[in-house]
């Protein structure tokens, strides 16, 4: 089985063609940040290429994306191009491969697309109703994916909450940014201390991941499906979490919340256990510890300038994002 991850190289991206690779798959990349030797170059808002690299797949993981809130409330036209025309060119692609050929499609979307729910845990069926750019670009490729199924493509859409797992992760985001923080005994800044989140472990989500793709050759594909903890974790539990994993030695500076910033989500998890026999196995306190560590661990391999000068002193980082995907 061959199948085109876009968006290989992102954070989940990299995990998924690592755990699907050892599934015995073969797997083709397309992203932006690719190059022309390595054969993973390439943009999902070019349907030529897209139709290129689909030929001879099995499926397409769609995980190429404008992948966080601010970077859509910074520039929505980007964020929509990428988010919406990027998958719609996705979906045109699938359909242009020969009947019997065509690939399924599974597309990532997130918890930003349901806004402020009303009630936690938040169930796959609830409303969409976004508060930010990136989570009305979400829902709109939901949209697509709905049509495309009932058109006759084979589709699946999986929502994330806050992954995390890579010290190579964007520096801001929260868990990585409280992390490497707290390794090096920097202050946290948490914006919204009672904000309150669904953490879930990356090698958890791509093993889910791996398992919707098995399941996707031999049958339809599920209803949307979450891949989350189930847990709830503020983000002042956050930085505890991580300043307790390093030592204890970082302090904590409170912020008030953004203004387009969800501030709750849980997901409820048994749809995924239900379908796939999925559940997250790796609670948010191992996960902080092991990333803690990771940091702590780069850190000790990075060699000061002279080795009589102390580090300069850290100053509190922040804002963070606390974006889903």
């Amino acid at each position: 089985m061959r199948i085109l991850i876009t968006g290989g190289l992102g954070l989940i991206g990299k995990c998924l063609s690592q755990s699907l690779r050892q599934a015995g798959v073969d797997v083709e990349i397309l992203d932006k940040r690719g190059t022309p030797t390595s054969g993973t170059l390439g943009d999902v808002c070019n349907v030529g290429q897209l139709r290129s690299r689909m030929a001879r797949c099995a499926g397409v993981v769609h995980l190429a994306a404008v992948s966080r809130v601010i970077w859509g409330e910074r520039d929505p036209a980007t964020c929509w191009e990428v988010n919406v025309k990027g998958t719609q060119n996705v979906l045109a692609a699938a359909f242009e491969q020969s009947r019997n050929g065509r690939p399924w499609v599974i597309s990532a979307s997130s918890r930003e697309v349901y806004g402020q729910p009303d009630r936690l845990p938040v169930q796959e069926d609830a409303s969409l109703s976004p508060i930010n750019v990136y989570g009305r670009s979400k829902a709109a490729a939901e949209g697509l994916l709905a049509a495309a199924r009932d058109a006759g493509l084979r589709t699946a859409v999986v929502r994330f909450s806050n992954v995390f797992g890579d010290i190579d992760d964007h520096p801001d985001r929260v868990v990585p940014a409280f992390s490497r923080a707290a390794a090096n005994g920097d202050s946290m800044r948490v914006d919204g201390k009672d904000n309150v989140f669904d953490f879930t472990w990356l090698a958890d989500v791509c093993g889910g991941l791996t398992t919707l793709c098995h399941m996707m050759r031999e049958a339809e594909g599920p209803p949307p499906i979450h891949f989350v903890s189930g847990r709830a974790t503020s983000l002042m539990e956050l930085a505890q979490l991580a300043r307790r994993a390093a030592g204890g030695s970082s302090s904590v500076v409170l912020s008030p919340p953004r203004s387009f910033d969800v501030d709750r989500f849980v997901g409820d998890p048994r749809r995924a256990e239900q379908l796939l026999g999925w559940r997250a196995e790796t609670t948010v306190e191992q996960g902080v510890s092991r990333l803690v560590h990771a940091f702590i661990a780069e850190r000790a391999r990075t060699v000061l300038p002279h080795p009589h000068l102390p580090e300069p002193a850290g100053a509190p980082i922040g804002p963070v994002d606390t974006t889903a995907q």
